[in-house]
């Protein structure tokens, strides 16, 4: 559902989690888990409503839409665990670490570089080199 919408849209349907969350109104199980993100992030917190922001990695600014969704993106390979592989590696980072945030940032630095790359190529990502990239975090 999510990864179907336009940037706007996404960055909508967060927002409304956060408004919905800081209401005290019920959440759906996708909003939860995008709740469940931003609260880790508090820097992020002021900015979520901020729907047509941009941000310039170049300038050393971090999106935090993108943040959230990697992080989303993450959650979700892990809970069906694809590729083959990634919950080994995600818990051999959480016995290094002993933080499942530290290891999740470790991970998601793979799959930000994965998508720069397919994008950059215009291809489709990589898995095996995603893995190895993974393989090689620690």
């Amino acid at each position: 559902m999510l990864f179907n919408q336009d940037r706007k849209q996404q960055r909508e349907f967060l927002a409304k989690a956060w408004q919905k969350y800081t209401n005290k109104q019920l959440l759906e199980p996708l909003e939860k888990e995008l709740v469940s993100i931003i609260k880790i992030h508090p820097e992020y917190q002021k900015n979520i409503d901020n729907v047509d922001s941009e941000y310039f990695p170049e300038q050393g600014e971090v999106n935090p839409f993108l943040h959230i969704n990697l992080h989303l993106a993450l959650r979700e390979q892990l809970s069906i665990k694809q590729p083959t592989g990634i919950r080994e590696i995600y818990q051999k980072l959480l016995d290094i670490h002993k933080d499942s945030h530290e290891a999740e940032h470790l991970m998601m630095d793979c799959i930000a570089q994965m998508i720069f790359l397919s994008q950059k190529n215009n291809t489709p990502i990589d898995k095996v080199a995603y893995l190895d990239c993974l393989k090689k975090t620690n």
